[in-house]
């Protein structure tokens, strides 16, 4: 077994903010940007009841989470694992603090996962993600000479359970996923053994079973009837779009219209009749990619699609680069988060995938998911910048 690298902590003062722009990752800004840019320009067209107003704050998070990214890339990362049991004390409080603010009832309306804030609404399970991933890494780092051990495999998905019981407590089945996915991904990245690994797939399929099949027909309900509905309304979709009778399958059919219907180049603003005329639901956030297809068609979707695979080769690359075994596990958790969120988001906007609720990186709605992704990848750039910083260290010593 190979002996991980030791975390390395820049000891060199901050350079001047021109010169640390020189160091970060081009492409890796380019795709941020421009997808918050293609979000800005559907919202826009999207400017109809009850969408009125959010292109401007959609700008707003967008700038604010760039700013963030900019200033969390100038720090080094490594610093983070020595607070990894305050990060995970802070994603068990914050998501527990959402049910102070919690409503009354079952259905997804009236769930609650959010803090109110003064003009503001805080979605804690999204940004405890990222939180997740710097504690969850800094663990695996610590048990890292012993990952061949159950009790490791164990631990990491314990600590990643728990969080995603507490997200799952608040009726946000998607978020749930993520953090599940999350803890699998460190695993993974960690270099678990292909037999726990297995082992792990196994346990997940035997428990999609039982909570989707065997506990119902026992008379135990696991998941609300509209979450197993959203899950499984994909495998059997209506024949007709009936929003009264069957209200996922309606999503998935009106989303699929709406895809059909741009054809090549689109409809245009004026004729998007199905994003516009009120036809999709959640156009702005869960179908925000039918939205994108009606009025700008194949080719639209063409463009958002090739900066979500330069966002996911640029996140690749710094996973290869990392300067050490925590900056690797970062950055293959974000990869593994970006990869699953685009690839179920697009999948149910195409009717292939389940409705989750999972926001399409920067371009759904939301100043949660789009603050806390251009965090992540503030923490991609940090990882990348100090990489850099390493090899010309290294550099400068074989000269010497």
């Amino acid at each position: 077994m190979s002996t991980p690298q030791p975390i390395q902590i820049s000891d060199q003062p901050a350079a001047p903010l021109g010169r640390h722009l020189l160091r970060i990752d081009p492409l890796l800004l380019l795709a941020g940007v421009g997808l918050s840019l293609c979000s800005i320009v559907v919202l826009h067209t999207l400017n109809v009841s009850p969408y009125v107003g959010e292109y401007k704050r959609q700008a707003e998070y967008a700038g604010l989470g760039l700013v963030l990214s900019i200033l969390i890339s100038r720090f080094d990362y490594s610093r983070l694992r020595e607070f990894r049991y305050v990060i995970y004390g802070l994603v068990i409080v914050l998501n527990l603090a959402v049910f102070a603010f919690s409503a009354p009832g079952g259905t997804a309306g009236a769930s609650q996962r959010r803090i109110p804030l003064p003009g503001f609404t805080f979605q804690s399970s999204a940004f405890g993600m990222v939180l997740l991933i710097l504690a969850l890494s800094a663990f695996a780092v610590e048990r890292s000479r012993r990952m061949s051990e159950h009790r490791t495999t164990a631990r990491i998905l314990l600590l990643g359970l728990i969080p995603a019981m507490i997200v799952m407590a608040q009726s946000d089945l998607g978020d749930a996923l993520i953090y599940g996915l999350i803890a699998c991904s460190v695993l993974f990245f960690l270099g678990t053994s292909w037999k726990h690994l297995t082992a792990l797939a196994v346990l997940v399929v035997v428990a999609s079973v039982i909570v989707l099949t065997v506990a119902p027909a026992a008379g135990i309900n696991v998941l609300k009837p509209y979450q197993k509905e959203r899950l499984t309304t994909f495998i059997n979709p209506p024949a007709r779009c009936n929003g009264s009778t069957n209200p996922y399958g309606y999503q998935l059919c009106e989303g699929e219209i709406a895809l059909g219907s741009g054809r090549k180049t689109g409809t245009g603003p004026s004729k998007a009749s199905q994003a516009t005329g009120g036809f999709i639901p959640e156009a702005d956030s869960d179908f925000v990619f039918a939205s994108l297809g009606e009025i700008y068609g194949f080719a639209g979707a063409a463009i958002v699609l090739s900066l979500y695979a330069l966002l996911i080769w640029r996140t690749l690359r710094i996973v290869t680069m990392a300067k050490n075994l925590y900056g690797t596990l970062i950055a293959g958790s974000i990869l593994a988060m970006f990869m699953f969120q685009v690839f179920l988001t697009v999948g149910m906007n195409l009717g292939i995938m389940p409705v989750t609720g999972i926001p399409l990186p920067l371009m759904a709605y939301g100043g949660s998911s789009v603050i806390t992704t251009f965090i992540a990848i503030g923490l991609l750039q940090s990882i990348h910048v100090q990489a850099r910083m390493s090899s010309a260290g290294k550099a400068r010593v074989l000269i010497v």
